[in-house]
């Protein structure tokens, strides 16, 4: 079998899945239909900020806290909800999509720019640093 790339993995994915633009996710979380997941790591978080209300699932732990077989698996995560997830450029989200559905989460999407695509398109940014509690403060 041919060698495949990163590039071929995310393409393959991205025509598998559901992409959003920000406008798209906007308009999902004004209307209560989704949750946003971050799947960053929670350095990134911190150092770059939130889409606000996206709840944080680092892209190591995804697949153990959605699927419910999982002795990590985390009850807030239901196959009958409808999950927007997204890293910083929408090559791991897209791979995490695509995981997600296979373990039968068929109402998942991705936001196809990533949080770098979140920030151009102007769109409010949550500071994550000022409640997290990995944040050293001066004294």
């Amino acid at each position: 079998m041919p060698r495949r790339t990163v590039h071929d993995l995310v393409a393959e994915a991205r025509a598998e899945i559901e992409e959003l633009t920000p406008a798209q996710v906007q308009a999902e979380l004004t209307a209560g239909r989704a949750t946003v997941v971050d799947i960053r790591d929670f350095r990134e978080r911190i150092e770059k900020g939130s889409i606000p209300g996206a709840v944080s699932a680092p892209r190591g732990m995804l697949e153990f806290w959605f699927d419910p077989e999982s002795p990590y698996h985390k009850d807030r995560y239901t196959p009958d909800q409808r999950y927007i997830f997204y890293c910083g450029s929408g090559w791991r989200s897209a791979l995490a999509t695509k995981v997600i559905g296979e373990i039968g989460y068929d109402d998942v999407a991705h936001l196809e720019s990533g949080f770098s695509g979140w920030v151009e398109a102007g769109m409010v940014v949550e500071d994550v640093a000022s409640t997290s509690p990995w944040v050293r403060r001066g004294s």
